[in-house]
């Protein structure tokens, strides 16, 4: 929780930003106009379970349950005035899983670690930056060697090449392939290193 509300209450600069990079996208314009939540009440998990290996749907569900997760956990937005930037921060806690998933990182505090660059990169949140700096901290000098080596310079990458990963209407994505998608999002392959 305290995590969520520092990343609230340090966004001000950030959250209009991707606010602005939304309203000139055409699919991210739709999400701030629709606003639709990913919350396990809009999701058919039954469908979703029952899409082919590879696709976004298929590879979102074997994330969350192989990791015991769930996007009901999110906490929602509460020390944003403004309405449109509050749904900004709530969209961008609820995609994060799908970032996850996008980067084939797992939930282990390395992948945490190596999503929080990709993110801080992409969104300039300084809760991200904030991840992304101090995360490794408790990570063995192995770990440190290959986040330092590998996975940052990929992630970094990776984040400046991307477009904006809020203007992407995930909800009608679920059937298009993860690597299909990482393609077009701008996102490199992940190492093919063990995290």
């Amino acid at each position: 929780d305290m995590v969520a509300v520092l990343g609230e209450t340090t966004g001000c600069l950030a959250l209009p930003n991707l606010r602005d990079k939304m309203k000139h996208h055409p699919e991210g314009y739709r999400i701030l106009q629709e606003r639709p939540r990913i919350r396990l009440s809009t999701l058919d998990m039954t469908r979703l379970q029952g899409l082919p290996d590879g696709t976004l749907g298929r590879e979102y569900v074997r994330f969350l349950v192989d990791n015991k997760v769930s996007p009901d956990t999110r906490m929602p937005a509460r020390f944003v005035d403004d309405e449109e930037l509050a749904y900004v921060i709530q969209r961008y806690r609820e995609v994060h899983d799908l970032m996850h998933t996008l980067l084939g990182m797992p939930t282990n505090m390395l992948g945490e670690v190596v999503v929080k660059w990709f993110e801080a990169v992409q969104t300039g949140l300084p809760m991200c930056v904030l991840g992304a700096a101090f995360g490794p901290v408790r990570l063995s000098a192995r770990k440190l060697q290959v986040l330092a080596t590998e996975l940052v310079p990929w992630a970094v990458r990776s984040g400046l090449n991307a477009s904006c990963i809020l203007n992407v209407y995930y909800e009608q994505r679920w059937e298009q392939p993860v690597e299909s998608l990482r393609e077009e999002i701008g996102i490199f392959p992940p190492p093919s290193i063990r995290v």
